[in-house]
């Protein structure tokens, strides 16, 4: 599942997957004299969401959005989730496994709104449509207010530019609402630490890279101005097509070819697994003789963990695991 991805500019700031598990209670800012907490608002893709009081049944969307709700153990407050890429991570599996799944994909509206959420959140602007969710203003008006992931907005001028840091944003955001900010700032704390490390590591140093997200007539690959490149820039690695515009790009096989990579990231995504190009690449008698294919130069990502989201600091640990092992240094 993927809509627009688009983004500009690299921020390469810090570091790994984010410490979960059962956090501590945290205690939520109050209003002054009040003894309530004071309402909180943020915005996301030019919407503005206010709430007077942290939300207890949400509904998430996308995998991108469940996993942020886990990482910040909300699963107690979760009303439901839709839509996976891939396999929630073992580290998550009890949290998710307590949140009921609405759908394999996008809920029916009438199903949506029969788990009587008070907050959606989305990874991507197609949830927030007539033939799903509804739009966020028709949402807001009964009741029910929402959060869409800036680097899934519909505007692409609205999407920030890829980094960690916008990352580390959208978690803050949603971490706000909930009233559980704390554990935001300890995510990102612990990542900046972690991709500190991955740098100088520099595990990908000296090696061309191409990022198989999925697609066989004409792949699709990581471009310049997204998760993939985050990600092979936190390792030291170079995106063979990291000049081509956005997050992701359709190329011809043609291109690959001629830049005979070292090595080839492959994307495992339920609807289109790394097996999948792994032999579609094997059969083909071109790239077959790809130097990656040829020395099994292969690493195998999750697709979550190449997207701007709570695991992509995962996903440049995992690549950097993974590049050493093919390209170890004394």
């Amino acid at each position: 599942m993927r809509s627009g991805l688009a983004a500009a500019a690299l921020l390469l700031v810090g570091a790994l997957s984010a410490c979960t598990g059962a956090p501590a209670a945290d205690k939520p800012a109050e209003a002054a004299g009040s003894g309530r907490r004071a309402p909180v608002s943020v915005s996301s893709c030019g919407v503005t969401t206010t709430v007077a009081a942290p939300p207890s049944r949400l509904v998430t969307l996308n995998q991108g959005a469940t996993e942020v709700a886990l990482a910040l153990g909300l699963q107690n407050r979760m009303a439901g989730t839709a839509y996976l890429d891939d396999a929630v991570p073992a580290k998550w599996k009890a949290a998710y496994e307590a949140v009921p799944v609405l759908s394999k994909e996008y809920p029916a509206k009438e199903k949506l709104l029969a788990a009587r959420p008070d907050f959606l959140y989305a990874s991507y602007s197609s949830a927030f449509t007539d033939k799903v969710a509804g739009t966020r203003a028709d949402l807001s008006s009964q009741g029910i207010e929402s959060y869409l992931s800036p680097f899934g907005c519909a505007d692409s001028k609205q999407v920030p530019p890829a980094s960690f840091q916008a990352v580390w944003d959208e978690l803050g955001d949603i971490a706000k609402v909930f009233g559980v900010e704390p554990r935001a700032a300890a995510i990102q704390k612990d990542q900046k630490q972690e991709l500190s490390e991955l740098a100088a590591k520099a595990a990908g140093k000296g090696l061309n890279v191409l990022w198989y997200d999925s697609g066989t007539k004409t792949p699709l690959v990581g471009a310049g101005h997204g998760g993939p490149q985050l990600v092979l820039d936190a390792v030291g690695a170079h995106n063979i097509f990291g000049t081509l515009p956005g997050g992701w790009k359709s190329v011809s096989w043609e291109r690959v070819a001629a830049a005979d990579p070292d090595a080839i990231v492959l994307a495992d995504a339920s609807w289109d697994t790394a097996q999948a190009k792994i032999d579609y690449l094997d059969h083909d008698p071109v790239l077959r003789k790809l130097s990656a294919v040829r020395n099994r130069a292969f690493v195998v990502v999750p697709f979550s963990e190449s997207t701007p989201g709570v695991l992509l600091a995962g996903g440049a640990a995992r690549v950097s695991a993974g590049l050493g092992k093919l390209h170890p240094r004394s």
